[in-house]
């Protein structure tokens, strides 16, 4: 299907969804996640990976075998868990396969288990080489004695006639990744719980890096990942996509998450001292029961969680309107399934500004297409 036949005036292009939200238990949930997805109007969903049952590629493939509409990314993979040359097939198949709905989401990877893997921690320099090759490659090039950041490969080469115009998207976080994103990238998706203040500062950051680098600050399509969950839910699963789905990210990479925002690392402090929380042997949003996370609840900050759509259905869609307030160009309704975000979509549709979003594409790493 060509790109530019999935702009339909009822698909929400400047909308997208994680597909496998959380710890879902078999893959195979994606093929009717996709369908209602569609069926939902959505633009655009995105595909997270883990070293489980979320490997990307296998999904991407699955999710464009079974979609017509849907613009597709990866957000994110690791450049360096797989050699060049299989990644830039990847997304040239996955580019055809979708007529050109899909892009190629990095990201920068989870430091301490790169470390437990024995896989070699990510840089900027290694991420913007990989970035120059892929588009290369893409372009039928053959790119010989390469001797850079991102290895030493006598020669890549795919194809002479290819001439691929491959979106290239970041998952970032950090000011480097966020410059190396406006640099480099098509497009870039911000972190879940991101206050307004750093969304803004985020997307200052992007803009200016684009500008200094000489690019159009407005070709790159910035996302915020925005936790959207709505008090239709039952208690207990709200309890775990809120509270926590941020305590696993308090976990994983809290300093990162605290510095970034602004908040007080003591309350950090006293989180990572928690007694259940220090002896919890997993992620709390896929292990801990109902009794665990409201233990947690009591231990985080009302004002952490707080960068979410929360509430009845109506309040969820004008938060998620707001965003956009805030500078970015798409919101990822993250942490719910289609399904689950129906009724919220429906507001949305509701309060939606007529002509404000016309003009974007479904592949969520293409930047806004002018209207005569």
């Amino acid at each position: 299907m060509d790109e530019a036949m999935g702009h339909a005036g009822d698909q929400l292009n400047e909308l997208g969804f994680y597909v496998l939200a959380g710890a879902p238990q078999s893959p195979v949930e994606l093929i009717d996640e996709v369908a209602s997805g569609e069926t939902l109007g959505l633009g655009s969903t995105f595909i997270s990976e883990r070293f489980n049952i979320k490997e990307a590629f296998t999904l991407s493939g699955a999710v464009g075998a079974v979609s017509s509409k849907l613009g597709i990314a990866t957000a994110a993979t690791n450049h360096n868990t797989r050699h060049p040359m299989v990644t830039a097939s990847h997304a040239t198949t996955m580019h055809r396969l979708t007529g050109g709905r899909f892009t190629l989401g990095l990201g920068r990877g989870i430091a301490p288990m790169f470390d437990a893997y024995g896989i070699p921690r990510i840089t900027t320099a290694q991420i913007e080489d990989f970035v120059g090759i892929m588009r290369r490659l893409w372009k039928g090039e053959v790119v010989f004695g390469h001797d850079g950041p991102a290895g030493k490969f006598p020669v890549l080469h795919i194809d002479a006639s290819f001439d691929e115009d491959i979106p290239l998207g970041f998952v970032a976080f950090g000011p480097h990744s966020l410059a190396l994103a406006g640099r480099c990238f098509d497009s870039v998706v911000l972190h879940t719980y991101f206050t307004d203040e750093t969304v803004e500062r985020c997307v200052a950051t992007v803009r200016r890096s684009a500008e200094e680098a000489g690019r159009d600050p407005a070709s790159v399509r910035i996302w915020s990942c925005y936790a959207t969950i709505g008090d239709h839910l039952p208690d207990a699963l709200r309890l775990r996509k809120t509270v926590g789905r941020l305590a696993t990210y308090l976990q994983g990479y809290g300093d990162l998450l605290v510095e970034t925002n602004g908040w007080d690392p003591e309350v950090l402090a006293r989180f990572r001292a928690d007694d259940v929380v220090s002896t919890f042997p997993g992620a709390l949003d896929t292990k801990a029961d109902t009794a665990v996370l409201e233990h947690v609840a009591t231990v985080l900050p009302a004002e952490w969680l707080e960068p979410s759509a929360t509430g009845d259905a109506r309040r969820c869609a004008a938060r998620v309107l707001r965003q956009f307030d805030l500078g970015v160009d798409g919101v990822i309704l993250h942490g719910a399934t289609p399904t689950e975000l129906a009724p919220i979509v429906e507001q949305y549709r509701a309060v939606r500004p007529a002509g404000r979003f016309d003009g974007w594409l479904p592949n969520p790493g293409r930047a806004r297409v002018a209207l005569a």
